[in-house]
This record gives structure tokens, C-alpha cells and sequence, in this order.
């Protein structure tokens, strides 16, 4: 009796020894992965890509989404996915596919720019998703600021990324208005990857203008603060990111992602200095008139392509 009573005691100081990680970040006890500064405390993912004998990086392609009207939103979705409106947006282009593991490496070695990672304890399966042309993860909003900066870029907004994955018929999926069961890298897929899939491996989830992997693989930062109740109230030409907020935006489904998260219309918030396996990122750039932040930051941009250093994001 006295065994068995201290067996369950035991367990119970186990399971909660286990559960104080996930409750501190719930609270926000726990700093962000690059707040620390005690040696050995993070564990980046390795400077240099998992190359498979016989795979080249692909290639680091854009798209462009033409000047005109698309539908926003849903009535039909979240609560902060309506109202459905018309919005009408000027020329632009996005990548084609997430920024890869490849290319986030060569701006690492031009800039000296922080690995992708987060501490230690979060840390084992980082591994399975440094793939050669696997999305990059582990990157935070403004390490995917600093990224498409050095492109001569820039996030794409979320009506921007709405669009460019939508197109102009309001479709809810990049292949139609039907859930497809393997349509996508999701969760609960019996579709050969455990975790994120080399970008552009879903043929059906290509948007009607060629972009891929909106409803799957890694779930993307945009550059909006979010804003719960912004649709009601947005401009409908060019809306812009609310002026301020607490969370930046996260759009697209990942390769954990189920149920209503998948649509297109789906909102998704997140501190802007998160880091977590399923989350990356893609570019966007003007078509024309540039943003007088792209004008200003054209000599960075040439400065970082060239190795000569990087600087931050004004303020």
C-alpha cells in the first residue's frame, strides 16, 4: 500500500515538473529564444543545410499578382475573418514558394545574422526540417524583416497574401471551394512527410496564380500587427497594417494544421519574437511607387548583398 501510494506521489512531481515549461510560456515567464544570454542556452538549428545527394536548390522565384479587385474575408469562418468585402489592392509580387533553408543560409553567411533556433529544451526535432529546400522555421517576425530586407523586399501584407493565394474569385482553398483531404502538407495526412515538405511538392496547393503552399507546409508571418476587428474598418484600396498592436499575424496552414485553420481566410496571431518549428515565412516587393521605406533602405539592402555588414529595421 505505502509502494503504491509513493508511486503515485512520484508521478504526480514528474508530471509537473513536465508541465511548468508549457504553463511559463502560457504566462510569458519565459524569455524568447534570443533574450537569453547564458552560454549553451540556445540551440540553433546547424549553419549549413541537409543537402540529398542529387537535390539542387530551387530557385528563388516571384510571382506577379496583378492590380485589381479580390475578395476578403469570409462570413462563413472566425470571427475575425469577416466581414467578406472587396478590397482592391495595387500590382505587386510575392515568392513563388517559402523562403527555403538555402537561401536563409546564404544571407546568414553574408550578414552574420542569427541562426534559426530556440532554446535548447525546444529544441530536438530541428533536425527534421533542415532540409535543403524545406522552409526555413524557427525565425522570428523581425528575423523574416531583416531576411527580405536583404533581398530588396519586404513581407508581403496580409491582403497582399490573401490575394496572391486566393485570387480573384473567393475561393476558400488555392484549388476551390472543397476541402481536400491530400491537397495539402497538414496534419493527419498520410502524404510521406512527417514534418514540412520540400516547397512546391503539393501541385494542388498552387493559388490560381501559380503561388504555392498557402494552405500547407509552414505557416507564414505577414507584416500586420493584428488587429481582431481591423475588416470592419480597414480601407478597402491598399489596406495597410493597423498602426499598432501586441501580436503580428500568422497566415496559411502548416504541416500541424487541421479543421478551419487550413482556409485561406483563416487569421492567426503570435508575439512578433516567436520561434517554433511550424512557422516561416515568404517576400513580397512593389510593383510600383515604391514604399518610401523600400526607397530609404535600398542602400542597406546593397551594403548586406555585398557582405559589408547588415543594419536593423528603423524604428
Amino acid at each position: 500500500m505505502l509502494e503504491s501510494k509513493f508511486k503515485f506521489v512520484f508521478l504526480l512531481v514528474v508530471l509537473a515538473c513536465a508541465a511548468m515549461p508549457i504553463v511559463a510560456i502560457m504566462r510569458g515567464t519565459i524569455s524568447t529564444p534570443y533574450e537569453t544570454s547564458m552560454p549553451g542556452a540556445s540551440a540553433d538549428i546547424e549553419s549549413a543545410p541537409e543537402s540529398i545527394p542529387g537535390e539542387e536548390p530551387i530557385a528563388d522565384e516571384m510571382v506577379t499578382i496583378p492590380a485589381g479587385p479580390f475578395v476578403r474575408g469570409t462570413e462563413s469562418g472566425g470571427f475575425d475573418e469577416g466581414p467578406q468585402r472587396t478590397i482592391h489592392l495595387d500590382a505587386f509580387s510575392i515568392d513563388r514558394y517559402e523562403v527555403t533553408n538555402h537561401h536563409y543560409q546564404q544571407f546568414i553567411s553574408a550578414t552574420g545574422h542569427r541562426k534559426p533556433g530556440l532554446p535548447a529544451r525546444y529544441a530536438k526535432s530541428g533536425g527534421r526540417v533542415r532540409g535543403t529546400n524545406q522552409p526555413v522555421v524557427y525565425v522570428s517576425w523581425d528575423d523574416a524583416i531583416e531576411y527580405c530586407r536583404w533581398k530588396g523586399k519586404r513581407l508581403p501584407t496580409e491582403a497582399e497574401w490573401e490575394k496572391a493565394m486566393r485570387g480573384g474569385d473567393g475561393r476558400l482553398w488555392p484549388w476551390g471551394n472543397k476541402e481536400q483531404a491530400s491537397g495539402a502538407n497538414w496534419a493527419r495526412v498520410q502524404d510521406g512527410y512527417e514534418v514540412s515538405a520540400p516547397v512546391g511538392s503539393f501541385q494542388s496547393d498552387a493559388s490560381p496564380f501559380g503561388v504555392m503552399d498557402g494552405a500547407g507546409n509552414a505557416i507564414e508571418w505577414v507584416d500586420d500587427w493584428y488587429d481582431e476587428t481591423y475588416y470592419k474598418r480597414s480601407p478597402e484600396q491598399n489596406p495597410p497594417s493597423p498602426e499598432y498592436g501586441t501580436y503580428r499575424v500568422l497566415r496559411g496552414g502548416g504541416y500541424t494544421t487541421t479543421g478551419g485553420d487550413v482556409r485561406i481566410t483563416s487569421r492567426s496571431k503570435m508575439m512578433p519574437d516567436f520561434r517554433d518549428e511550424t512557422i516561416g515565412f515568404r517576400c513580397a516587393i512593389s510593383m510600383a511607387g515604391m514604399r518610401e521605406e523600400e526607397k530609404k533602405n535600398q542602400d542597406v539592402v546593397t551594403e548586406n548583398q555585398s557582405g559589408r555588414g547588415s543594419k536593423t529595421r528603423p524604428k
